[in-house]
């Protein structure tokens, strides 16, 4: 099921990309400087937007079909990245390493976001931004939370583990950020499900 998703993962994205995510990815990563860090970089559709000139590019994918879309597609865009097998939770970088950690789409579906947003926290420098996109739990008491929580269950399988309902913006605060920004807008030409989404930039308290 796995290398299904691999395979699929940008077709299905194709439309919401053309919609909305694709200005979204280049507005969040058109000032990013220095060490990048993109966790749970996928198939690499960040890459077209990360600037080329002072930056220095590391990409993490756990999922190893991902993984080879990855590194075949940073061959031909950003052959000068570093594409490592390595989960949110556990990064091997040191301590207050990177400049700008990029997370797009990638907090729903890791297993628990405490202690993936630590592992963030950690890597940052002082003064350092996480810049991130992620869908999320509709407004408390809205019809759509109500579906959100019927569907989870059976989207969890379908979608590996992505979860439907989380609060990641509370998350973040919870794990020491201070959001810098933070904008709420719908996730346009795809299901309704997973159209709430937050984006923006935090930095470590």
């Amino acid at each position: 099921m796995a290398w299904l998703r691999a395979c699929c993962y940008d077709l299905a994205l194709s439309n919401t990309e053309a919609r909305c995510l694709s200005a979204w990815r280049a507005e969040l990563l058109k000032d990013a400087r220095g060490v990048i860090l993109d966790v749970g970089a996928g198939t690499g559709l960040n890459l077209r937007h990360v600037p080329k000139t002072d930056t220095r590019l590391i990409l993490t994918e756990p999922d190893v079909d991902m993984r080879a879309r990855l590194t075949r597609r940073a061959a031909q865009e950003r052959p000068d990245a570093e594409v490592l097998d390595a989960p949110a939770e556990a990064l091997p970088l040191p301590d207050a390493s990177v400049d700008v950690v990029v997370c797009t789409l990638v907090l729903c579906s890791v297993p628990k976001q405490a202690p993936a947003l630590a592992e963030l926290r950690r890597v940052l420098r002082p003064g350092g931004r996480l810049v991130f996109l992620e869908h999320v739990a509709a407004e408390d008491g809205s019809a759509l939370l109500r579906w959100q929580r019927r569907i989870e269950p059976l989207w969890w399988h379908i979608a590996e583990r992505c979860a439907l309902t989380r609060h990641t913006d509370q998350a973040l605060l919870d794990a020491g950020f201070t959001l810098e920004t933070l904008r709420r807008e719908p996730m346009r030409g795809g299901v309704p499900w997973v159209s709430p989404t937050i984006r923006g930039v935090a930095r470590p308290r």
